[in-house]
């Protein structure tokens, strides 16, 4: 028996940690795992070989029901087992089909939703020592030539005999957001392991379900629409990120722009998509749903977080709604909101080429910030050796140095820093071998 590796992610902890369930997915050579947790709590994991296992132990927790997985033979997972340790922890140990390198991550709970410790487990040639995706660095030894970019759909609201809202001076939605999204796009393409896919780059109209499906054929990791839409209430103002609700809009205001929206598509000639199809409600009730879900509310947060350097968030949570073209079952999805164009002032803003480029800006920066910690292995973010590192709170030169295997006097030079001060947000140079 021969211990591979031990990762810890401090939490605060809270006594006796009730855990609900454990889930499981399937993607490609990805196994994803998903605790859900009544409570926050401190966690390791190592790696076993002979035969090989997984072991996660999870303290001050407990077992509320027992803990079982269905069984996938596609899945890395033959078997999972439990039991108390040391008189207050919880020890998980999975059997495992082959070697799998972990990745670990801890969603916080949105509104409703249980605390969640998720772990993706990829199928390699070899064992790797488990990593947490707080350390999602490189991995120095995979050829960079294998790694795909993460595909970005970027989708434009409205288009064509559809000009979605329109402003008090007569500006269109379908107009500007379609300005908005191709400057997105341009700096998403100029990222480093990013590929930006667009719904549309005219001015033509494309049913909601059309939008779905360009953005699944090109095996995009994320969805991104991007609106500017209208309310009676002049005086309303600011950016907003929803994503779906599988119990219906949070808010009324969320309810009367979802409703709007979906209206569009019915009336207009679009494949009416309604919680009446069976099987989109199967899919949702699936865990890949509920994984892609997770992802959009992250995906969700890191985005409000950015827009609030440019303007005014109309309310800083994450909206949740119905909208029709939030509804790919694989995909992570969010709906931005860019501003009220019924408002006079943003209206203005919105058709400003300042503001446009400071939203794009700041989405861009969001993207960052989702993929640091969510690119899928495969992928030249997840898996190649990195220009640049994001800092994000709490985190040290030191820290960021040893997650790259540099010396902090390398990571100052690259970066001319003569001392460990750093904030975050700051964008770090990493240099590269060679």
């Amino acid at each position: 028996m021969t211990a591979l590796g031990l990762v810890g992610m401090p939490l605060p902890a809270l006594a006796r940690t009730g855990v609900q369930r454990v889930r499981m997915s399937v993607d490609g050579d990805t196994t994803r795992l998903v605790f859900d947790m009544d409570g926050e709590a401190e966690y390791s994991m190592f790696h076993l070989q002979s035969p090989d296992r997984l072991v996660v132990d999870i303290e001050n927790a407990r077992a509320v029901e027992d803990l079982k997985i269905s069984d996938n033979p596609r899945s890395a997972i033959k078997a999972v087992r439990h039991a108390a340790r040391n008189g207050s922890d919880l020890r998980v140990v999975f059997d495992l089909r082959k070697p799998v390198e972990p990745r670990s991550f801890v969603l916080m709970p949105a509104q409703g939703s249980p605390h969640r410790l998720v772990l993706d487990l990829t199928s390699g040639d070899a064992p790797a020592a488990p990593r947490s995706a707080e350390d999602n660095g490189s991995r120095r030894g995979r050829s960079q030539e294998n790694l795909r970019d993460v595909v970005v759909a970027i989708d434009p609201g409205h288009g064509g005999h559809d000009p979605g809202a329109i402003g008090p001076a007569g500006t269109r939605e379908k107009d500007v957001v379609l300005q908005i999204a191709k400057r997105l796009a341009e700096r998403v393409d100029n990222e480093r392991g990013m590929k930006a896919v667009m719904t549309r780059t005219g001015d033509y109209f494309l049913p909601l379900r059309e939008r779905i499906e360009r953005a699944r054929k090109a095996d995009a990791d994320i969805f991104v629409s991007i609106h500017a839409d209208a309310i009676a209430n002049s005086n309303v103002q600011g950016s907003s990120v929803y994503m779906l609700s599988e119990r219906g809009a949070s808010s009324e205001a969320a309810r009367f722009l979802a409703q709007r929206e979906n209206q569009a598509d019915l009336s207009l000639g679009g494949v009416p998509i309604n919680g009446k199809d069976d099987s989109l409600t199967n899919v949702l009730l699936d865990l890949a749903q509920s994984g892609s879900l997770e992802a959009s509310n992250t995906l969700a947060e890191r985005m409000i977080s950015e827009l609030h350097r440019v303007g005014k968030v109309r309310k800083p949570e994450v909206e949740r709604a119905n909208f029709a073209v939030l509804r790919a079952p694989d995909v992570p999805s969010i709906l931005v909101e860019a501003a009220f164009i019924s408002n006079p002032s943003e209206e203005r803003k919105l058709r400003s080429t300042s503001f446009q480029e400071s939203l794009a800006d700041a989405m861009l920066t969001g993207l960052r910030s989702y993929f640091s910690t969510h690119a899928r292995p495969g992928t030249l973010i997840a898996d190649g050796q990195p220009d640049q590192h994001i800092i994000r709170p709490g985190e040290t030169l030191s820290g960021i140095a040893d997650r790259y295997s540099l010396s902090v006097a390398e990571l100052r030079s690259a970066n001319d820093v003569s001392d460990d001060r750093i904030f975050a947000g700051q964008v770090l140079r990493i240099p590269r071998d060679g």
